[in-house]
């Protein structure tokens, strides 16, 4: 029987949670404070390449630099074998994809709970300085109480972000909009664009942009061919599908430019109770009858 692989004397390996360009998150064990956590491991030979490197230690500093209830706490980092790896907080539920592909869309008030806390989180890390560049549904993990946390600053840009990295176009296609494809530098508008494509897909349970091909890809996003979200669910308050329809804006000028201005919009208009229209809608009947009795008696 294999001996278990245990990271810098401590953290016991187990299974593949997941696997991505340029790393596998697996289970583990700290076997120091008795707990359950995650470890982000680079691959062997990414771990050879400098820009990666300087990529994984930016989502650590990060990631740890928050501390913040809606974004996945960072317990330690270090390199084993010549590996470099990041101890993540273990959360036990799904992520969005997985929620969004075996239940199909989610209720609206549901959908507005999450983007309340990940706009709470966008909202710590953009005044640090920190810009999370790729949020999408995989990046979105619940926690056992139902709230979500952010996952993932692989390609964040924060303050010391090396210069030579700052200006090249990170993250996952679908969820970035036409300008920064296009090479524009990123901004917070951008995590708030793709927040506004995710609540979208939570809706719908479909892609905003499905096209497979890049090239495809990047002409439907230019050309702003989506599925308007009030056909789709015309169950959907108007509040939530202006807010998600001006976070996902062709025109830049047009989209929220921070993550407090897109909280405040998701909260729709508190409607009159009915009791006090009806009652409003019978003095008005009466005043009606009144004044055509006064003008029979006349």
């Amino acid at each position: 029987m294999q001996a278990p692989e245990i990271l810098g004397g401590r953290y016991q390996l187990g299974r593949v949670l997941g696997r991505g360009g340029m790393a596998e998150v697996r289970e583990a064990w700290d076997k120091r404070l008795g707990r359950p956590v995650a470890v982000k491991l680079l691959y062997p030979a990414v771990s050879l390449q400098p820009d990666t490197r300087r990529r994984f230690a930016t989502e650590a500093r990060a990631a740890a630099a928050l501390n913040h209830p809606h974004v996945v706490a960072v317990h330690d980092t270090g390199v084993h074998d010549g590996r470099h790896y990041i101890v993540l907080e273990r959360l036990p539920g799904q992520n969005l994809a997985d929620v969004l592909a075996r239940n199909g869309p989610l209720p609206a008030d549901h959908v507005r709970a999450i983007m309340r806390d990940v706009l709470s989180a966008l909202s710590a890390a953009h005044s640090c300085g920190v810009l999370h560049r790729d949020i999408k549904p995989a990046n979105i993990l619940f926690t056992e109480f139902g709230g979500v946390k952010i996952a993932d600053f692989g390609v964040a840009k924060s303050p010391d972000t090396p210069q030579t990295l700052t200006n090249r176009v990170f993250g996952t296609m679908a969820y970035l909009p036409a300008d920064r494809i296009a090479g524009r530098p990123a901004t917070p508008s951008d995590d708030l664009y793709a927040l506004g494509v995710v609540a979208y897909e939570a809706l719908t349970a479909r892609r905003a942009y499905p096209q497979e091909n890049l090239t495809d890809l990047a002409d439907a996003i230019a050309a702003g061919a989506l599925a308007p979200l009030s056909t789709l669910r015309p169950d959907v308050d108007p509040a939530l599908v202006t807010t998600i329809e001006r976070a996902m804006a062709r025109d830049p000028r047009w989209r929220f430019v921070t993550a407090e201005q897109m909280r405040a919009s998701l909260e729709a208009p508190a409607p009159a109770p009915r009791r006090a229209g009806a009652v409003l809608a019978a003095g008005a009947i009466l005043l009606v009858l009144v004044l055509a009795g006064l003008l029979v008696a006349v």
